[in-house]
């Protein structure tokens, strides 16, 4: 099958979209499937579509639609498209419409989908593999945040935490990510002044930021919405546990009954986790326990599988030959 993949994240990007996209090709491509990647539908004929954001990517979305109506389409819906744009925009609440299947990457974000959207939804976890043994420091408790510094990410809750941890001077906050704004940036470096304990190490190669992971005691991941975080995916391949905001995306990640949630914005909150996971030991090695339990979740054969059934729902059928038909009306006559 010839399909087009499309992303709004260009080839540079380093966002976790193009990560998706790029790892997304290379399973199809090992499932015998030709994949252009694409910011943009070039016009080109396909046999499928597979469009990452239902705003982002919706004048693709109908004009394949548009030119192809009989081809498989699937939306892939990212965390603005479902806690934000499906509320509030029509592009996106259209690309719902136009889409034959549309996939979640984490099993709490079919609920934000109305009924009728909810039997062609599909939920494909993503996955990582990391090569580096976790190797964190002994003398130190190290807490590392990865990703882009914007908004939805909430990105300094870690660092903002600090003022309610001064009594742990071992402790270390350790944050990778591209500021993707001059006010980020300069929020960034303030923090690293009044408090040493915490590093802005800015924009890194991913394996850059997987030897940080993994040498780290925990990941917190503060973000306001995810449509189904993949650096919970490299934590747990990692073995390093995770402290997360309590937000849809992240319960439908680590599961319902996961206990290193903290209230959404709240320093006070996520400093208690920090607090417990650095000094109670049976509650580290909880979170280090049930993290590791999602594992198989997000291995890469497992992502690699639900795009394999994905795309067999979506292939015709072929039609039985002539002589098959002859032979079966015979049989039906007699």
């Amino acid at each position: 099958m010839k399909i087009a993949l499309v992303t709004p994240a260009g080839a540079r990007s380093r966002s976790g979209n193009r990560h998706t996209a790029t790892r997304w090709a290379a399973m199809l491509r090992s499932l015998g499937h030709r994949v252009r990647v694409s910011v943009r539908w070039d016009g080109r004929a396909a046999d499928a579509m597979i469009a990452l954001h239902a705003r982002r990517s919706h004048a693709s979305i109908a004009r394949f639609r548009e030119r192809f109506p009989a081809s498989p389409l699937v939306v892939v819906l990212t965390g603005t498209d479902l806690y934000r744009d499906i509320r509030t925009d029509s592009d996106a609440r259209a690309s719902l419409v136009l889409a034959d299947r549309l996939v979640v990457l984490q099993d709490m974000g079919r609920l934000e989908l109305s009924v009728r959207f909810r039997r062609k939804t599909r939920v494909i976890y993503q996955s990582a593999r990391v090569d580096a043994s976790p190797t964190p420091p002994s003398r130190r408790f190290r807490v590392a945040v990865i990703g882009h510094l914007r908004e939805e990410k909430d990105p300094f809750r870690a660092a903002l935490a600090l003022a309610h941890l001064r009594d742990l001077p071992e402790l270390e906050i350790v944050q990778l990510g591209e500021a993707l704004s001059p006010e980020m940036a300069r929020t960034a470096r303030r923090l690293e002044r009044a408090d040493p304990r915490y590093r802005w190490l800015g924009n890194v190669p991913h394996w850059q930021a997987m030897r940080w992971l993994s040498r780290s005691h925990a990941l917190v991941l503060s973000s306001r919405m995810e449509g189904g975080a993949n650096v919970i995916c490299e934590a747990a391949a990692a073995g390093v546990p995770v402290i997360a905001s309590r937000v849809s995306g992240n319960v439908g990640m680590l599961g319902r009954g996961y206990p290193g949630y903290y209230r959404l914005a709240d320093e006070r909150s996520l400093a208690r986790q920090v607090r417990r996971a650095a000094l109670e030991s049976a509650y580290y090695a909880r979170l280090e326990r049930l993290t590791a339990a999602r594992q198989p979740l997000f291995r890469p054969a497992a992502e690699r599988e639900g795009l394999r059934r994905l795309l067999a729902e979506l292939a015709p059928r072929p039609r039985p030959s002539r002589s098959r038909i002859s032979r079966t009306g015979a049989k039906l006559r007699r």
